[in-house]
């Protein structure tokens, strides 16, 4: 929607006091009046895209410029990772994996060691694909060990989140290490530095802490709904090494697809080494959907069909998977429909600019940025990516060394991830998946997001101190 042209300029702070005025809107309507979520976030979109002066002919472009994308991205890795995560439930293997993690661990650490796994997984894999394939585990421990349900799924969660924001090769530190003219390899390095530490401290120490303060049911979401009998009939208590094998399966297939990529920069012509055939259908293979589309059927054979199950089952099944994360899906979109309206406002754009005239220095103006144009319009990857642009002309301008160049990069990701709230998808996605009315996510998750942005630009500034004294 670049070419969009409002009909009428409300200029920065009108811009802000829209955002504000939605978001308010966007409470009252769902926590004061109970509207569905879905129906509330696209009541709200159509009237912002209206006040903001978005032409009539283009305001169903306008919505689906958020929620198109956004639904295109969440719907494969979520219906496909439900289905895989229903059979591995259905089947047994999410308890029998729980049993075997809680007989190794013991109650007390089952939820840390989850955690642990959460965070190897979150290495290659996305953190929406990530957290809905680890779900079944999550509810399977949360379930043998009793209490609170958040504080075994937290401390997971800001694993998956934490990988993602802050280590390549996600597309966030990578694309703002490209922006930037940093080593890559190097804020590798120095993103697992900044992103471990706040694994344990916000997931860990705080997020199992809050989590206590909720009593939340562990949700049912991947549980039967084609009947008991199927779930009977499907279930045959597979060996926990064949559901770690269906759980590492998509890791070393995205993996393979890292690796080739992380491979192409030392060739003297990465375009051509990326064109060979073999590598192509290789990293095709490494491609987030398809890696989980290729699980779904090994585990519909390793499960199923190899288990003496009838094809019919398995396809009823594996039905059975879509139908309760519908709503999440449409939910998640939609909250993509609202950030994706704000953004097509330029809410974001004027916000960099106007942060970009104090005259803050670089790592403290790129981290505030980042995290303001977060908070004003939803998206992560947009944060950084407007941060970083913005910020590109005066980091090339300084002296700096390359480890303080990737420390402001790990500054800049952190502000994208900060207070994530209703203009977030992937906040959608979380309160769907761990059972939480609207209150209750932003008590819990969006306070533990901006402890994560507090947490990380400290540490970025302390590794830009310490870049400057070897540099």
């Amino acid at each position: 929607m670049t070419d969009l042209v409002l009909a009428w300029d409300l200029g920065t702070g009108g811009l802000l006091l829209l955002a504000a005025a939605s978001v308010a809107l966007l409470l009252v309507l769902i926590m004061a009046l109970k509207v569905h979520a879905f129906l509330a976030l696209m009541l709200t979109s159509i009237l912002t895209a209206i006040a903001a002066g978005i032409p009539f002919e283009r305001l169903v472009e306008a919505l689906g410029f958020g929620f198109n994308s956004t639904l295109g991205t969440v719907m494969l890795l979520v219906a496909l990772g439900a289905m895989l995560g229903r059979m591995i439930e259905a089947s047994g293997g999410a308890k029998v994996l729980s049993d075997a993690m809680i007989a190794r661990f013991g109650e007390h650490r089952a939820g840390l060691a989850l955690s642990v796994a959460s965070l190897l997984m979150g290495f290659p894999i996305f953190f929406d694909a990530g957290l809905v394939v680890m779900m079944p585990i999550i509810y399977a421990v949360a379930r043998r060990v009793g209490g609170s349900f958040l504080s075994i799924a937290f401390p997971a969660a800001i694993a998956f989140s934490a990988m993602h924001i802050f280590v390549p090769p996600h597309p966030g530190p990578v694309s703002a290490s490209a922006i930037y003219g940093a080593d890559v390899g190097l804020v590798l390095i120095l993103g697992l530095v900044v992103a471990l530490p706040i694994w344990y401290v916000a997931g860990v120490v705080v997020g199992s802490r809050i989590g206590n303060r909720f009593d939340i049911p562990v949700p049912t979401i991947l549980d039967a709904t084609a009947g008991d009998d199927d779930a009977d009939a499907f279930r045959s208590s597979p060996s926990v090494g064949r559901i770690v094998g269906l759980l590492l399966l998509p890791l070393v297939l995205i993996l393979l697809n890292t690796g080739l990529n992380m491979a192409a920069s030392f060739q003297p012509d990465p375009d051509a080494f990326l064109a060979q055939p073999l590598v192509a259908v290789l990293r095709s293979l490494g491609e987030t959907p398809i890696a989980l589309l290729i699980t779904v059927f090994v585990s519909m054979g390793v499960l199923g069909w190899g288990m003496g199950k009838p094809g019919s089952l398995v396809e009823r099944l594996a039905d059975s998977a879509l139908g309760p994360i519908c709503s999440v899906v449409l939910v998640t979109g939609a909250g993509g429909m609202f950030g994706g309206v704000l953004r097509a406002t330029g809410i974001g754009d004027a916000v960099a600019e106007s942060m970009g005239a104090i005259g803050l220095p670089a790592i403290v103006a790129a981290f505030l940025v980042s995290l303001i144009v977060r908070i004003a319009q939803g998206s992560a990857t947009v944060a950084l990516t407007t941060a970083a642009s913005l910020m590109t002309g005066v980091v090339a301008a300084g002296d700096y060394t390359p480890v303080q160049i990737a420390a402001i990069v790990l500054a800049t990701a952190a502000g994208s991830v900060g207070f994530s709230h209703v203009n977030d998808s992937g906040f959608w996605l979380v309160s769907r998946f761990f059972g939480m009315d609207m209150k209750q996510t932003l008590s819990t998750w969006t306070l533990l997001q901006g402890l994560m942005a507090v947490l990380g630009f400290g540490l970025s500034l302390a590794i830009y101190a310490v870049g400057g004294l070897v540099g």
